[in-house]
């Protein structure tokens, strides 16, 4: 593990407070790394679904699971995020996972947008369990700008205490307008 990286610090900390043999969701599938984590976790009796609306997004994370042997265990949808709630109950999911941005190496007009992302992580939380984690890697600056990292931090900040446990994280010494990594806890 490199703790700093953004996305193995994320994948540690599930990976600490996860259930095995669940359901979990890849919101934003980009390359599939956090796809395949959740495979790992979900092992031959859970299950995952993977979401995004990049058709190369959904051929990378199918290669990477094949090379693997982990395709068998996930679903991946060629749409938006805030449809999940279509295809998950609510309190069903153990672990959501959220990277907001745009597809590393991709094409960087095309990038999560404020109402879909807020949409979905209000939709996520409905669909996490009671005991369950949500994941959001936060990216901003440069081509992405700053309006949706604002908006989440301050819809996250409003969340009911008494329901949510919410950690935000930062890299302090870093320049740039580095990653923000969230975890909300579902009480």
């Amino acid at each position: 593990m490199n703790p700093s990286q953004i996305t193995d610090w994320c994948h540690q900390i599930i990976r600490s407070v996860a259930k095995k043999d669940g359901l979990y969701i890849d919101a934003t599938m980009g390359k599939g790394h956090d796809t395949k984590l959740l495979c790992e976790l979900a092992g031959e009796q859970g299950s995952v679904l993977a979401f995004d609306i990049q058709s190369e997004a959904v051929h990378a994370t199918e290669n990477l699971l094949q090379k693997e042997g982990l395709q068998d265990r996930a679903t991946l949808l060629l749409t938006g995020h805030e449809h999940m709630d279509e295809y998950v109950q609510t309190e069903s999911a153990d672990v959501i996972c959220f990277n907001f941005g745009y597809l590393p190496g991709g094409d960087h007009a095309i990038a999560t947008k404020t109402q879909t992302s807020l949409e979905a992580i209000e939709k996520g939380l409905t669909l996490l369990k009671h005991g369950g984690i949500m994941s959001l890697c936060i990216y901003s600056g440069g081509d992405t700008g700053f309006e949706e990292k604002d908006a989440i931090l301050r819809y996250i900040k409003e969340l009911n205490p008494k329901e949510y446990t919410v950690i935000v994280n930062e890299y302090y010494n870093r320049e740039n307008n580095p990653p923000i990594p969230v975890f909300i806890f579902k009480r």
